[in-house]
């Protein structure tokens, strides 16, 4: 009943006068506990409440429902009265209206008999039941207090001296009480009647509407009752305390019901101000007890309970929610005049029913546990004598004298029968567990009941039992005995402990009392003072014996018999003297220190001025010292000890080896056995192999080759250069590190350097043996530098690894005194290698800028020209322009006048000789890229096999580009003939002085970042002086900067120097003074920047890696060898949607990127989806699909970017549904698949995007925002030895689940109405190549090396690494980034050549129009070098060439062959193939690519693409070009029998196909560059019909759709891989104008333009080579009419 609730009554009195004058009605209804007001202007209305009790006193005492005084007592009074015997606080209160009743149910009338209220009647019973208790042991004692408060003041009713107002105060375990309140003491029922009179007379009261004797003030009545028990048997006094509070409180009124003016009206708010307060406590504590609150966790912040708002809710705090029995009395009014304040009384008595109080009895704690412990023993009392045990409880009293016993020979007469108790005991089931309960029980009590003096007394012995205990232990205690530690006494001699840890020493002393301290272990026979334990100690180890002597207090060490016991060093056996300070070692690891007081105070006044030891005396003294005496030599004991462990080591590795050396034999001998079955088995097998290698005879040409590619892969340094990056990452992290930390602001980062033209490596970056390798190398040297970026003074310098190290060094030892060195101070100290701080270099004032090539090949005719040259830096960026003019003059001629500001220098006499220009080719041969004009491309191409082979050279081929190594191998027209046209050339006889003149006329477009802007010029090949220009002030802006500089020079002429105007520029170093701020702010928008380059794509989606199968074992990747074919794949993608129908429709997809093979797939929240893929490529017998092995998706992101370093846990692996070849739609049915129609192979998936559980794809995406994944499909090849992977990322967003999304709507920027089906367009489109490659010899060098493991230094943690915010080292990216970067600089330097052919052949032609024909033969000669001979040529001149090698006489043959080849006309047969890399990327063709046109035309047409006029066609019918050859395509109806496959192929059948390939398919990225796009025809084979379809040329593929509204590729066109065919006799012949062919690998196409212009722009788009060949055909035709 602790945590009972508040007791709520309600009583309902009769009519007062008032109420009956005004015929009032009454709206309250009682049925049992349940009370029910009516709403008096709503009959219908009625509220019922639930109560404890509820009265009903409305009517006389005759009704059998009234409930008199008394009944309410019984009820209330008595129960309250009950629990204050108990030992609980009692509250009672009564509330409600004024007039309601309060009063009368509290005190009632006392003159009127049965009308006495709760007061009177509970003070009467207590006294009753005083006088009926018959136990003696109790006695009672009551106080009352009587008080009242008034307007928020308490004022005492029972002393009226206290006439004041008394304070309210709060005691930390009383609580609130009211100071100097009067606590009288009453011995009767009369003296509590007489101070209820007295207290009720002084109370204030006053006259109101409502009520005539209305309480204006709350009254509480406090009974203090005590009741105290004595116990005989422990002589113990235990007491109880009850606190009988009985509150009447004021009626609640409202001001205009009352009438209540003035004092009254004060009256009345303070009472409601405090009923109000009262109100708000209740609801509080309601609010904490009520149902919902109680079944949670405790608040952090409990409710606030505003006791203090009020003096009444203070006093009653613990009456209130506390540690009281309370009871609440709710009195009613029955009229319907006062319904609001009768309702608000339900509902105040309604809320308080909630109210919890957590009473306890107020007693002393110890005397209720010991109360509590005498009920356990009685019961366990009882249960014993109930089991007829009573006789042990008697015996165990006796034994343990706990209680009284019988006698002593009592208990001996009843020893005899333990054993019988004992059984007893053993068979009485829990008896035994409640003797020992018993025990115990009374065991505590007699604990409890022990007395203060007792406990005193029993403590003092244990503090001394304490003492003596440590003072055994060698710790003593302070004279006061309030503190233990290790105090040295003033006169008593004793031990102190010494340790090795000086932390322990002397932190134990052991006082030598007089007479005899023993000495020993603990487990002696006898006591031992002193007690120690371990090793050597006896149990009677030695004794100290204190006595006095003449002169003074002596203590003589006697040691046992075989203990081992050492003074000073120097081991006792008998009786020894101690003097203080000695050193005393007992057994092996005691050491004491001996200190005797008095005899240290009299040798101190004996010698007062004695030196203090050198050495203080501690453990080590003492070890020492014992080691002396001992004569031990710890020193070779030590290297005796470790030479035993030397020839231990030494036999021990000695057996190993030996172990070793047998195993090594065993397994030699057992690979010996099996060499020699292998032999047996096969002997014959390396003789064949010897004799099949004999067997092979290689031709010139292909030894060449073989050549070749042996000197390429030699030089072949990217793997090299890959180990020097990652090996050397881990210095580069740390001056970085090292960089940040010291705030040098110097960056540093890997950088590749190649020698070329535009970026020459400076001798200090070349390693010590370049230079001796550099004749032997065929191929540009390559290095890895260290980019050092020195953002303080704006320069960047180029370290080699070598110099990084260095630099580390001392950066190291920078870090380590940067402590020790002010932050502003520098060092000027003059270093060997950095001439100051390690991490800068000295820079000087000019940069350089870039360079530019000017040719001179006009002064051969001599013509004058004037140049425009790109300024390109060594990272291929075009930095601004040039014009240099160069021309041939006379000896003797003058400048022109150029005006002022013109600076002409003298005549400049340069000497060539032969030796040093031969020396110079044949080093330079591999320094550049083409540096003699001619490239080593043309090596790769065979007479009769240049179709097989790839065309475009990769990027490792760009770098190693080179020229060959033999001068006379060059197939250079002009190089060849330069014996014989020399003589024709009257200007440059040899012998001849040669004049010309090179003019520096303006720069342009140079950034405003250099200031000064200055030129100098020289020779390629001389490097020791040059020719420089005055600097110039450069602003970025205004008109280009004017140099006017004008240099003659002279030259003897020699053959070297005639071949260099031929093949080599002149260098043109630009150089300028850098700034880091270039420019004012203002200025930015007025500078215009250059044009950006070609190269700058737009940001396109990235390719992603494949996503991993969850499926297949991962198998380690075959090295792939020679690529066997390729063959290009268009994969079409599609998201199908389950419809309301139940068909599954493609989802709609947004094409309104413009760009191919893009799109959005716009999908549905909530849908069933099927992934649908279908790959289309040109049927072949290499190319089979098997199965399906896996498609799985993953990758889920908003971004386009993946981070693939991050394992995806959302990767899925779909359920393939179907699979096998398919026929096209009709839409994707083209003309190529009339005659050889294509592969449609189809394998669909089912995708539940919810098994992702990813965010991204369970709602609708938000505006502006898409979602991206990844997907790979896993297919299985006939003849691959691993699945292939095709791997796409697909961009979606979701849309609601009842979204509408049409294709006019969402696509309408692609599709117009009708013009084509909107199912048709929802796919995305992929362009892929597929590789199969052989596999590649595992034994093979190359492979070896490829398969070399290199540390990845990268990874490694260097100290401060954590301070570079996410920087990286770069590896593997870099040598990809330098390849491009080769390739630019490459094409940068054709183009610049090829512009200069362009412009002199220009000039001549200009020149011929002009009448001078003097120089036809000279043009001649120029032309046949920068563009494929004519073929109208002068016989004459033809017959007179002479060739000098045999070289040149082939490559003559070749071209009359190609003359002779034509149909007799002037334009003939052109057959060109494109180069990938050049063509996909260059927009003019380079003059290397034009002289292989030579080699090529000599390929039949009949070999590569056959003629237009083969005689298989008809003069009548058209028929497109055949391809080069023909494959057997697997139909979709086709089944895919092995028996099939050899009836349909030939070759299968003589050789059957076993072998296996290595499959790689790369996504293909699409070109934003487009070169031309618009409608052109197309000759549909069967039907000699054109069809008209929509192209787009986006190199090196052209995409073709059937309508410009289109969206989705039909069909596309590789033409890295194609030939494109043009003749004009093919035109004339079949009728057909404005056509030319294109040839791929499976197929011919004829394409038809709707003009002359436009099939021209289309032959530039297809292949610019060859419409530059054609218009140079058609403007020297035009110049021939004209001269004509």
């Amino acid at each position: 009943m602790a945590g009972a609730s508040v007791k709520v009554a309600v009583r309902v009195r009769p009519f007062n006068s008032r109420e009956i004058g005004k015929d009032s009605k009454c709206i309250i209804q009682m049925s049992g506990n349940t009370t029910t007001i009516i709403n008096p202007k709503q009959a219908k209305d009625s509220k019922s409440f639930n109560f404890d009790y509820s009265y009903w006193s409305h009517t006389s005492p005759e009704d059998v429902n009234y409930a008199s005084q008394v009944q309410v007592f019984k009820d209330i009074g008595e129960e309250m009265l009950l629990h204050a015997f108990e030992g609980y606080n009692v509250c009672i209160f009564a509330y409600g209206q004024t007039g309601a009743g309060k009063s009368y149910t509290m005190m009632g009338k006392q003159d009127v008999k049965d009308q006495q209220g709760i007061i009177p009647l509970l003070c009467e019973d207590l006294f009753t039941k005083f006088n009926n208790k018959t136990d003696n042991s109790m006695s009672y004692s009551v106080e009352v207090s009587y008080m009242e408060i008034y307007c928020e003041r308490v004022r005492d009713l029972l002393n009226p001296k206290n006439k004041g107002h008394l304070r309210v105060r709060e005691h930390p375990l009383m609580g609130p009480y009211v100071e100097d309140l009067s606590k009288l003491a009453v011995t009767s029922y009369n003296d509590i009647q007489d101070l209820m009179d007295s207290g009720n007379k002084a109370r204030t009261v006053a006259a109101t509407n409502m009520n005539e004797t209305s309480s204006r003030s709350h009254a509480v009545f406090n009974i203090i009752f005590t009741q105290k028990r004595h116990d005989a048997e422990t002589d113990n006094t235990s007491e109880k305390v009850s606190k009988i509070s009985l509150v009447d409180l004021a009626g609640s009124e409202r001001a205009d019901s009352t009438g209540a003016k003035g004092t009254r009206l004060k009256e009345g708010a303070n009472i409601n101000k405090s009923l109000t307060t009262l109100g708000k406590v209740i609801s509080a504590l309601a609010e904490v007890d009520s149902g919902p609150n109680k079944n949670k966790k405790k608040k952090k912040v409990e409710s606030f309970i505003p006791y203090r708002d009020s003096v009444l809710t203070w006093l009653l705090r613990e009456n209130l929610g506390g540690n009281s029995r309370t009871a609440m009395v709710a009195a009613l009014s029955p009229a319907d005049i006062n319904y609001d304040e009768t309702l608000s009384t339900l509902r105040y008595a309604d809320r308080a029913k909630q109210i919890r109080c957590n009473a306890v009895i107020n007693e002393d704690p110890n005397n209720r546990l010991v109360r509590e412990l005498k009920e356990e023993v009685s019961r366990l009392k009882d249960l014993l004598f109930s089991q007829g045990l009573g006789d042990i409880i008697d015996m165990t009293n006796a034994m343990t004298g706990m209680s009284p016993s019988p006698s002593i020979t009592a208990l001996s007469s009843r020893a005899g029968s333990i054993a019988s108790l004992h059984d007893r005991i053993m068979f009485s089931p829990g008896s035994e567990e409640a003797i020992e309960r018993l025990k115990e029980t009374e065991k505590i009590i007699a604990e409890l009941n022990e007395t203060w003096e007792e406990k005193l007394r029993r403590t003092e012995a244990i503090r001394m039992e304490r003492e003596a205990l440590l003072a055994e232990m060698g710790v003593a205690m302070r004279e006061d005995g309030g503190t233990v530690g290790v105090f040295s006494p003033k006169k008593t001699p004793h031990l102190v402990n010494l340790n090795e840890d000086p932390l322990m020493s002397e932190c134990l002393l052991y006082y030598i009392k007089d007479g005899i301290t023993r000495v020993g272990r603990l487990d002696a026979s006898s006591r031992q003072d002193i007690v120690l334990s371990g090793h050597f100690i006896k149990d009677e180890h030695c004794t100290f014996t204190s006595s006095t002597g003449p002169t003074g207090e002596m203590v003589v060490l006697e040691p046992c018999e075989g203990a081992e016991t050492y003074v000073n060093g120097k081991r006792v056996t008998e009786p020894t003297v101690l003097r203080s300070g000695n050193r005393i070692i007992l057994g092996k690891s005691h050491v004491f220190r001996f200190n005797h007081p008095e005899q240290a105070r009299a040798e101190r006044e004996r010698t007062p001025c004695a030196e203090t030891p050198a050495e203080p005396v501690d453990w080590a003294f003492a070890q020492r010292e014992l080691l002396d005496k001992q004569g031990i030599d710890m020193k070779q004991e030590m290297e005796q000890r470790l030479h035993e462990l030397e020839d231990q080591y030494r036999k021990e590795r000695e057996e190993a080896n030996n172990l070793l050396e047998q195993q090594r034999l065993d397994y030699e001998s057992k690979l010996e056995a099996l060499q020699k079955q292998v032999d047996r088995y096969y002997p014959e097998a390396p003789e064949e192999e010897e004799e099949l290698e004999e067997e092979v005879q290689w031709t010139e040409r292909e030894r060449e080759r073989a050549v070749w590619s042996f000197r390429k892969w030699r030089c072949y340094q990217f793997t090299s250069l890959r180990d020097l990056l990652w090996g050397n990452a881990i210095f580069l992290k740390e001056a970085n590190a090292i960089s940040v930390e010291l705030k040098k602001k110097v960056q540093f980062q890997f950088v590749l350097l190649t020698d070329t033209l535009y970026s020459p490596l400076p001798p200090d970056l070349l390693p010590s043996e370049a230079t001796k390798e550099k004749e032997k190398r065929h191929f540009p040297r390559t290095i890895v530098a260290v980019e050092v970026q020195d953002q303080k003074n704006g320069a960047t310098h180029y370290w080699t690894l070598g110099k990084l190290r260095q630099r580390l060094d001392l950066m190291r030892e920078m870090y380590d005194r940067a402590a020790d060195v002010p932050n502003n101070t520098t060092e000027d100290c003059e270093n060997v290698m950095t001439g100051g701080d390690p991490f800068y270099d000295r820079f000087p004032w000019f940069r350089l800028v870039g360079r530019a090539f000017v040719y001179l090949s006009n002064l051969l005719y001599p013509v004058p020209l004037v140049h425009r040259v790109a300024i390109v830096s060594d990272k291929g960026e075009v930095k601004g322009f040039l014009r240099v003019a160069v021309q041939a003059i006379s000896a003797d001629e003058e400048a022109p006048d150029y005006g002022s500001g013109v600076r002409q220098s003298g005549t400049a006499k340069i000497s060539f000789e032969d030796q040093q220009y031969e020396k110079f080719q044949s080093e330079s041969c591999s320094a550049g890229l083409s540096r003699t004009g001619i490239s080593q491309e043309e090596l790769r191409f065979v007479e009769g096999e240049g179709q097989n082979v790839e065309m475009g050279p990769s990027a490792d081929e760009v770098n190693n580009n080179t020229c060959a190594a033999d001068a006379d191998e060059q197939e250079n027209p002009l190089k060849a003939s330069v014996d014989g046209p020399l003589d024709a050339l009257e200007h440059l006889r040899i012998g001849n002085v040669f004049t010309f003149r090179v003019t520096v006329l303006q720069a342009s477009s140079i950034s405003a970042e250099y200031a000064d802007i200055f030129c100098q010029f020289n020779f390629i090949h001389r490097h020791d002086e040059a020719f420089s220009t005055e600097p110039l002030k450069n602003t970025g802006r205004g008109p280009p900067l004017g140099f006017y500089h004008v240099q003659n020079i002279a030259v003897e002429v020699t053959k070297s120097f005639v071949d260099y105007i031929k093949t080599q520029p002149i260098v043109f170093e630009v150089f300028g003074h850098y700034q880091k701020q270039p420019f004012l702010p203002l200025c930015k928008d007025v500078i215009s920047p250059l044009r950006p380059c070609r190269r700058q794509f737009p940001r396109v989606m990235p390719l992603s890696k494949p996503v991993p199968a969850t499926k297949l074992t991962t198998m380690a990747r075959p090295q792939a060898g020679p690529c066997h074919c390729k063959y290009d794949l268009m994969v079409f993608f599609e998201i199908c949607e389950l419809e309301a129908n139940g068909d599954y429709i493609p989802a709609v997809v947004d094409h309104r990127g413009g760009m191919p093979c893009h799109g959005t797939f716009l999908l549905h929240q909530g849908l069933q989806r099927r992934i649908t893929v279908t790959i289309v490529h040109e049927s072949g017998g290499d190319m089979e699909w098997k199965e399906v092995r896996e498609l799985v998706v993953g990758r889920l992101r908003s971004t386009p970017e993946a981070d693939e370093t991050i394992i995806d846990p959302n990767i899925l692996s779909l359920n393939i549904l179907s699979t096998g070849y398919v026929r096209p739609m009709q839409d994707d049915r083209q003309f190529l698949d009339s005659d050889m129609p294509r592969t449609f192979y189809r394998f669909e998936t089912a995708w539940d995007s919810s098994m992702h559980n990813s965010l991204l794809l369970n709602r609708v995406t938000p505006y502006g925002e898409k979602i991206y994944m990844t997907l790979s499909a896993y297919l299985e090849m006939e003849n691959c030895t691993q699945p292939a992977v095709i791997t796409k990322d697909i961009c979606m967003v979701f849309y609601s689940r009842d979204t509408k999304l049409s294709a006019s709507r969402s696509i309408r920027n692609l599709f117009g109405t009708g013009s084509l089906r909107a199912a048709d367009g929802n796919r995305v489109t992929g362009v892929y190549e597929v590789s199969l490659c052989n596999l590649a010899d595992a034994g093979s060098p190359g492979m070896q090396r490829r398969r070399r493991r290199v540390l990845d230094t990268s990874v490694a943690y260097v100290r401060g690494e954590e301070n570079l915010a996410g920087w990286r080292p770069r590896s593997d990216s870099l040598i990809l980034d330098h390849q491009w970067e080769l390739e630019k600089l490459s094409l940068l330097q054709d183009v610049e050549k090829t512009k200069h052919y362009l412009l002199l052949r220009e000039k001549l032609e200009s020149t011929l129009l002009m009448g001078q024909e003097a120089l036809q033969s000279c043009v001649a000669e120029e032309l046949s070098e920068s563009a494929p001979p004519p073929l109208e040529v002068d016989p004459e001149i033809s017959s007179s060439a002479e060739f000098a090698t045999e070289r040149q006489r082939d490559l003559a043959a070749k071209c009359l062959r190609l003359l002779t080849h034509s149909f007799n006309r002037e334009y003939g047969h052109v057959c060109v193939s494109a180069s990938e890399s050049k063509i996909s990327e260059m927009s003019v063709t380079t003059l290397r690519e034009s002289t292989s046109i030579c080699a090529l035309n000599t390929i039949t047409p009949s070999s590569t693409c056959p003629s237009l006029v083969e005689g298989c066609y008809g003069n009548t019918d058209l028929r497109p070009p055949m391809p080069r050859s023909r494959a057997v395509s697997p139909s979709p109806d086709a089944q895919h029998d092995p028996e099939a496959k050899k009836s349909s192929n030939g070759a299968s059948e003589a050789k059957p196909s076993t072998r296996k390939y290595v499959p790689d398919i790369q996504e293909i990225r699409v070109s934003p560059i487009v070169s031309k796009k618009g409608y052109i025809h197309f000759l549909e084979p069967h039907t000699n019909g054109w069809v008209k379809r929509f192209v787009v040329v986006r190199r090196p593929y052209v995409y073709i759709y059937n309508t410009e509204r289109d969206g989705v590729e039909r069909a596309i066109l590789n033409l890295s891989s194609a030939q494109v065919e043009y003749s004009e006799d093919q035109q004339a012949m079949l009728k057909t104008p404005n056509t030319f062919a294109v040839c791929t690998e499976h197929r011919g196409i004829l394409l038809q333009a709707t003009n002359d212009k436009e099939m021209h722009d289309w032959l530039y788009a297809f292949n610019p080579l060859l419409a530059g060949t054609i218009r140079s055909k058609l403007s020297r035709r035009r110049a021939g009419q004209m001269r004509m």
